[in-house]
């Protein structure tokens, strides 16, 4: 019996300092609210870089909006969005001069990569962010969705 105490009483110190740890880390994790991968794609200030398919396809057909993939060369010469910039997520610094040089920084651009947790356009929007793109945006699940939304 006083076994089971200690290791009760060990479990709830773990878990109250986990809790501690967490909510002092500037990254912390969500405890509670929406989990979907979407949910996480945010600022820094809590404002949403999700772009739906609608909204990018319009943007796309008025001629309003940058795309640009965040897969590898090798997934972008497979196929992409029409027009789109190949910038690699893992490639970021030594070709985003190349790349964004002739972008508007009021330019609406919108990253794209595949898969429903790709953190390379997400984390592609940010970096833009921070170099004073201020319109940046996240299109989901990008490349699957482009392709499903054409047929």
């Amino acid at each position: 019996m006083k076994g089971l105490w200690q290791i009760s009483l060990i479990l709830a110190i773990s878990a109250g300092l986990g809790i501690i740890s967490n909510a002092l880390r500037p990254d912390s994790l969500r405890l509670f609210g929406e989990w979907s991968s979407e949910s996480g794609l945010t600022t820094p200030t809590g404002e949403c870089l999700i772009i739906s398919l609608s909204e990018a396809e319009k943007l796309f057909a008025e001629n309003a909006a940058i795309f640009i993939d965040a897969r590898s060369n090798e997934d972008f010469k497979k196929g992409h969005i029409p027009g789109a910039k190949s910038l690699p997520w893992q490639d970021v610094d030594r070709r985003f001069i190349e790349v964004i040089e002739d972008v508007s920084p009021d330019m609406i651009i919108i990253t794209y990569c595949d898969g429903e947790s790709c953190k390379p356009s997400y984390n592609l929007a940010l970096f833009l962010f921070d170099m004073g793109f201020k319109n940046v945006r996240v299109l989901a699940n990008g490349w699957s969705v482009w392709q499903e939304g054409k047929r």
